[in-house]
């Protein structure tokens, strides 16, 4: 499928709302980190920056609050502000039917067969152009992420910036259809960022970068927590302490599988019939598909008291999920493609132990015996959450165990490094020339 030209929809098509929308974030300074990475990492971080102090950095994503990129914007730009940077972070304006398309531009990078419309994908292209003319200023880096606003370069001019755009997806098997139609637009990139060599999808020729993204430890949702407020705030939310707890945290999406993860709980009750189910998410404005995910939830545990539904729709935010994954007696992350899952990390950098699907970024974070548990059907995951419920203590050692493999490789300091040492790389190398236009 031919993809019509953004820039032909200039004078063709009607265009979405024109406003660039930018994002306020609360300062973090560096120095905060010290004690939990030491010294030497901080000084090989102010080391990489003293070279970029003044870089003009435009962040561009789909949305504010409510998902993994959002998380991690929220620590890399105040960061990265606090060592000189000058960075701006904006989110692609767009209403319920541009990210209904988007969605779907989402799940086909991720291998469903989406059959998108000529008519879904001008309706795509519509909203980057607007945000393209609303672009205003220089920028020396401009990094997009995830496909929302993938078109924004090619729909306008590139402000004289090196332009990155930063793949969060699992995208090792697109659909075809998805793929053919994002590639033109990605052609016209300096530099493109994924978790893991294997999501490369066919047909790169842009050079490739690869970057596992991270957690913030001083987060609201990772920072240290004592354990008894941990408990009360739990109990607030109607669980009962004195029974076991198996949590799942994630969007509510079918590619989380809430309704294996719900499955999974109904066979772990035949060896442990106290044990209680909560289902975490939040909310994210770029993605309608929770609310139907949500409902259908919702149906199938309607006579389930044990089986609890909690969102940031009912106040349960960053603090309530810390405590949750600290108060757990198992956590669950039964996804079936995943991009990394930021909530491992999180998990294991709690000490709680853990069972995880064989998916993307998972078994980076993930050991499988050592740090926490793997696996893939129902079977598997409600065996592997009895044993672990059986041995406590062998539990607790695994948690001991996955919090130091985080504080080695997936904190947000390393990610930060990782992202400085992108920018050098980009800034030295030849720029490259930009495809021509999209043919319509």
């Amino acid at each position: 499928m031919s993809p019509p030209s953004p820039k032909g929809l200039a004078s063709g098509g009607r265009g979405a709302s024109a406003r660039a929308q930018r994002v306020e974030v609360r300062r973090k300074p560096l120095e905060a980190y010290r004690h939990v990475v030491g010294d030497e990492e901080i000084a090989r971080i102010r080391d990489l920056a003293s070279g970029l102090r003044g870089l003009r950095v435009l962040e561009l994503s789909s949305t504010a609050t409510g998902g993994g990129v959002a998380e991690l914007l929220s620590s890399l730009v105040p960061l990265q502000r606090d060592l000189g940077l000058d960075v701006e972070w904006q989110v692609i304006a767009g209403d319920r039917k541009f990210f209904e398309v988007t969605k779907r531009v989402h799940n086909g990078l991720q291998g469903m067969a989406v059959g998108l419309r000529q008519d879904e994908l001008q309706e795509y292209l519509r909203h980057n152009l607007a945000h393209a003319a609303a672009l205003r200023g220089r920028w020396d880096i401009v990094m997009v992420h995830d496909p929302q606003p993938a078109a924004v370069l090619s729909a306008g001019d590139d402000h004289g910036a090196r332009w990155i755009w930063r793949c969060h997806i699992d995208s090792s098997a697109p659909d075809q259809d998805a793929w053919r139609f994002l590639l033109p637009f990605l052609d016209a990139y300096d530099r493109l960022v994924f978790t893991m060599e294997a999501f490369v999808p066919p047909g790169v020729d842009v050079p490739v970068t690869v970057i596992a993204p991270a957690i913030d430890p001083l987060s609201s949702k990772n920072r240290e927590l004592p354990m008894y407020l941990a408990r009360e705030t739990v109990a607030e939310l109607g669980i009962d302490l004195a029974r076991p707890l198996m949590i799942q945290v994630s969007r509510f999406d079918p590619w989380k599988d809430p309704l294996g993860v719900v499955e999974t709980w109904r066979r772990a009750r035949s060896e442990f019939p106290a044990l209680q189910l909560a289902l975490v998410g939040a909310m994210a404005g770029d993605d309608p598909e929770g609310w139907r995910v949500y409902r259908e939830i919702e149906r199938l545990v309607r006579d389930e008291p044990d089986c609890l539904l909690l969102s940031n729709q009912v106040g349960v935010n960053a603090h309530e999920v810390n405590a949750l994954q600290r108060v757990a007696d198992v956590a669950v992350q039964k996804s079936i493609r995943e991009g990394f899952g930021l909530v491992v990390s999180e998990t294991l950098w709690k000490g709680t132990a853990m069972v995880a699907g064989r998916a993307g970024g998972i078994p980076l974070q993930l050991r499988d015996g050592e740090t926490g548990r793997l696996a893939t059907t129902v079977e598997e995951f409600a065996e592997a959450v009895c044993e672990l419920l059986r041995d406590p203590a062998e539990a607790r050692a695994m948690g001991v165990r996955g919090r130091r493999a985080v504080a080695e490789h997936f904190l947000i300091t390393r990610l930060l490094r990782d992202q400085l040492e992108l920018f050098a790389n980009v800034l030295a190398a030849r720029p490259r020339r930009r495809p021509p236009e999209t043919p319509g």
